[in-house]
């Protein structure tokens, strides 16, 4: 795993800058897969530090990607105190040094949000009414990105004082005891652009206690539309102490994202909730569950919802080995007809059901044959099973089309997942707790590169089209300080808690927590491969895929290299539409 420290440093080394568990563990002794010579590293290093950190300097047409000069990003602006930026996939802890960037460079497509962090250190004294704000971003010509649409966050730190399990292989939690920022404070209402005040929760404006630092997360949502080139702006902080500013530069591609995200996902609350909330999480290109009926036309035109559950639940779980008689063709038939074209249908039938499979075979057929009869697809987690693999309609279809699994369950039948895949299911993987030494985790203490790589490089690199998650909003009785989700003798810190109640920030819905984020940018890199697949280009996108998320035991820890891996996505896809 490669720490801020190192990350934020390796741009400082190259410039001259001064330094300012449910299963047996059966890969214990497996090392981690990127090595490198010492030589090869720093040749990897000079490119993709260049790449990230360094940042470049394009025309406006975006033809191609130079290297910036090194003052394009050093000239450090005058300040009443210590103020930088950093890259989204770096945490910044709240007695961490301070950094020395003041300029962050960005890329994106239209229709996409990129993201960076400014940060806040407070001198000797301390400061009071921090505020925080962004200009517009000018580009070609007259082009402008609207301050609007820049979304400013106060990151919260949460305490975390135990921490995951730890199998003590490749993927490990760490910094625990310690403090994490991962709940996201808006500045203003998502829906109406209203500045928010007065709730128990404000992102501005703060105190700051010397010698600490406070961190902002902000979204740059690239609208659709914008003209491709390069776009600058300004960040500046004041307080009653003075004042500070750093830069920004996006170079906007010449392409859209779909506003259907091409990744499907299942991640649903824990009970009925109302329309705010299933709109937080379709800002972050992920699918809720339980949206009304009558909402779903409006959700998929201005948020992109793309699948929709239609029940309903058999009683079969890990616990139980009982299912219920099928509902009739008639009553699926009437679920699907009350949702809108262009969705996919699904109904979560079973959960955790392999050990019962011989013995639910013929009433999981039946749901099968029933439902395919309606449109809708029977979702299972489970791995593949040969008994399941034909209805029983002479179709030859599975009586499972959508098989979800974990990394770790996934590695004990490849070779079925290939042959399920090859005859036209659907495959999807989901997360849940820490079950192995290994593969990308979504507790707190796990590095940010977890939430990052599993969406979008490892699910493309082995054909996975979809993630589920089993539910997003399990708080406890203090939900923005105690993060904690217990089960048997373990603590997953963040465990089935990807938002936080907006009641204390002054929302309704809820809130997005940095992890959220995290993996809304997986599903945008799921997206950059699917559309360079359906250019021709896919051994291309799959090759660069691979280089950092290969499986579920070959990804990088390095956000370095996602990030190079990203934008050599991005730059291909411009070239080939921009030609």
């Amino acid at each position: 795993m490669v720490s801020k420290e190192v990350l934020l440093n390796r741009f400082n080394e190259h410039t001259g800058t001064p330094r300012g568990g449910q299963r047996n563990n059966r890969d214990a002794a497996r090392r981690p897969a990127f090595r490198q010579s010492h030589k090869a590293r720093l040749a990897a290093l000079a490119l993709t530090v260049t790449a990230l950190l360094l940042g470049v300097a394009v025309s406006s047409a975006v033809d191609t990607i130079p290297p910036a000069r090194i003052q394009d990003l050093r000239v450090v602006t005058s300040g009443s105190f210590p103020a930088w930026v950093a890259p989204s996939l770096v945490r910044i802890g709240p007695s961490d040094a301070a950094g020395t960037l003041t300029e962050m460079e960005l890329y994106a497509a239209r229709g996409e949000s990129e993201s960076f962090q400014v940060i806040v250190r407070a001198p000797a004294g301390g400061l009071t009414n921090v505020r925080v704000s962004a200009s517009n971003l000018t580009g070609p010509g007259a082009s402008v990105i609207a301050a609007r649409n820049l979304s400013l966050f106060r990151e919260h730190y949460v305490y975390l004082a135990q921490a995951s399990p730890d199998w003590r292989g490749t993927n490990r939690p760490s910094g625990v005891p310690g403090w994490f920022p991962d709940g996201l404070i808006p500045s203003v209402d998502p829906d109406t652009g209203a500045p928010l005040s007065g709730a128990q929760l404000t992102a501005f404006p703060f105190a700051l206690e010397a010698g600490k630092n406070q961190p902002v997360w902000i979204d740059v949502k690239v609208p659709r539309g914008t003209l491709a080139g390069r776009y600058t702006g300004i960040v500046d902080v004041t307080a009653n102490e003075g004042t500070a500013q750093v830069s920004v530069a996006l170079t906007v591609w010449g392409f859209d994202l779909p506003v259907q995200p091409k990744l499907k996902s299942s991640f649903p609350y824990s009970a009925s909730v109302g329309i705010a909330s299933y709109k937080e999480l379709l800002r972050n290109r992920l699918m809720p569950t339980g949206v009304s009926t009558s909402d779903e036309r409006a959700l998929i035109d201005s948020l992109g919802l793309n699948a929709a559950s239609t029940g309903p639940w058999s009683g079969a779980d890990i616990g139980t080995c009982t299912m219920s008689a099928a509902p009739s063709v008639s009553t699926f038939q009437q679920l699907a007809a009350r949702h809108q074209p262009g969705l996919l249908l699904y109904d979560y039938s079973a959960d955790e059901i392999g050990r019962c499979a011989t013995q639910l075979a013929p009433t999981i057929k039946a749901w099968a044959r029933n439902m395919h009869q309606a449109g809708i697809n029977n979702l299972i987690t489970m791995t593949p099973k040969r008994i399941l693999f034909d209805d029983g309609s002479g179709t030859g279809r599975s009586a499972v089309d959508i098989w979800v699994m974990l990394p770790v369950t996934y590695d004990e039948v490849p070779d079925s997942v290939a042959y399920v895949l090859s005859k036209g299911d659907m495959a999807w993987s989901y997360n849940c707790l820490v079950q192995d030494s290994y593969s990308p985790k979504w507790e707190i203490d796990f590095s940010p590169l977890d939430f990052r790589i599993q969406p979008g490089f490892i699910n493309q690199s082995l054909g996975l089209t979809g993630l589920l998650y089993w539910r997003i909003d399990v708080w406890t009785s203090d939900p923005w300080n105690n993060v904690n989700y217990a089960e048997g003798s373990g603590v997953y810190p963040g465990e089935a808690k990807l938002v936080y109640p907006g009641t204390q920030v002054g929302i309704p819905g809820v809130a997005p927590s940095i992890r959220l984020k995290w993996l809304r940018d997986g599903a945008d890199d799921f997206d950059y491969i699917q559309i360079l697949k359906d250019q021709g280009q896919g051994d291309f996108a799959l090759g660069v895929a691979r280089t950092v998320g290969q499986d579920w035991h070959t990804w990088t820890r390095d956000p370095v290299a996602l990030e190079n891996a990203r934008r050599q996505l991005g730059q291909k896809i411009h070239t080939i539409l921009n030609p």
